[in-house]
């Protein structure tokens, strides 16, 4: 994992080979009117020369006209769920690189232009804001607990080098955004974004980033338990497309083992006695081995298939330069 050692302190002008690049700051909001002035405006200090998106999601305060009023260019996602708006952004808005945050001002918008450097100087396809919270209201009970248990799912199946799974604080190149196929539509969308750059290969990187606490009265939309399930099935569905090997052949040892086990108990007693007594258990134990070689067999054939899914999503990849390749005007 690339990790930045240079230090801008949110001086963009420090950035020269940076200039010509088209850099668009993406915020997903729902109910943000109190926050999203704040972080709009960070930003524009930050990243003076990015053109700022506000992308509202059905919100019922005045976050559309706030935004507004801060300069962004706002537009709407129908669909509720952050990952739709992701989608809604990738699709939507074209840049060189791209900046997302949410828009409740707690991420460090003075660290973009680092997390921007790192991404093109290296030529890299992500740039994840690790958090750093300094302060104890900035996490919610349990959500370092689950963030920890969420990124050591994910590490083990798919050799994840992400250490913070659900900063929504990230960078990206163009050819990342549109190769990426979106498919979640809730908070589970940080979890999809890794392990597609994990799936493709991609090169990526990591800087820890400040995280702060919350303005007072504005208030998370994260449900812990909701979200936190939301998040466990997106995993295990992530598992079954991408790693379909792994899945399933799980399944038919799960299925095989004891069905061997209750067969094998049944031989020795023919053995013993000539008899088979316990019909009904042989039924169970050929049924688990029926099953268990159906799981082989679907792992085979869903294996191929994930393999031609990768490989279309990699030409669609290949169809854009890297950041550090991208034409300068």
């Amino acid at each position: 994992m690339s990790q930045s050692t240079v230090d801008f302190k949110g001086n963009a002008s420090a950035l020269p080979d940076l200039q010509g690049l088209e850099i668009a700051v993406i915020l997903p909001c729902y109910n943000e009117a109190v926050a999203i002035g704040e972080t709009v405006a960070q930003f524009r200090q930050a990243l003076p020369n990015a053109t700022i998106y506000v992308f509202d999601n059905n919100s019922t305060d005045d976050t559309i006209r706030v935004a507004q009023q801060a300069g962004a260019t706002v537009r709407t996602e129908a669909l509720q769920g952050k990952g739709n708006v992701v989608r809604r952004m990738f699709a939507d808005v074209d840049a060189d690189v791209y900046v997302m945050a949410d828009g409740d001002a707690t991420y460090d918008s003075a660290a973009a232009p680092e997390l921007v450097q790192l991404l093109v100087s290296q030529n890299l396809d992500m740039v994840n804001g690790a958090r750093v919270n300094k302060e104890s209201e900035a996490y919610r009970r349990g959500h370092k607990f689950g963030n920890a248990l969420f990124s050591g799912l994910v590490k083990l199946f798919f050799s994840n080098k992400i250490n913070d799974l659900l900063s929504g604080y990230r960078v990206f190149s163009r050819r990342f955004v549109k190769s990426f196929p979106a498919l979640s539509n809730g908070f589970e969308i940080e979890t999809e974004l890794t392990v597609h750059a994990m799936q493709m290969r991609m090169p990526i990187g990591e800087v820890e980033t400040n995280y702060f606490s919350r303005l007072p009265d504005s208030s998370s939309k994260l449900s812990t338990f909701r979200d936190g399930w939301r998040i466990l099935k997106m995993i295990s569905f992530l598992i079954k497309e991408e790693k379909p090997m792994t899945f399933f052949l799980s399944l038919a040892y799960i299925f095989f083992l004891p069905s061997l086990w209750v067969f094998l108990s049944i031989l020795v007693e023919y053995l013993e006695t000539g008899l088979v007594n316990r019909i009904p258990s042989l039924l169970v134990a050929v049924s688990g081995f029926v099953a268990s070689m159906l799981s082989v067999v679907c792992a085979l054939i869903l294996d191929s298939l994930a393999r031609g899914r990768r490989e279309i999503r990699r030409l669609s990849y290949l169809q854009f330069p890297g950041a550090a390749n991208t034409p300068k005007s």
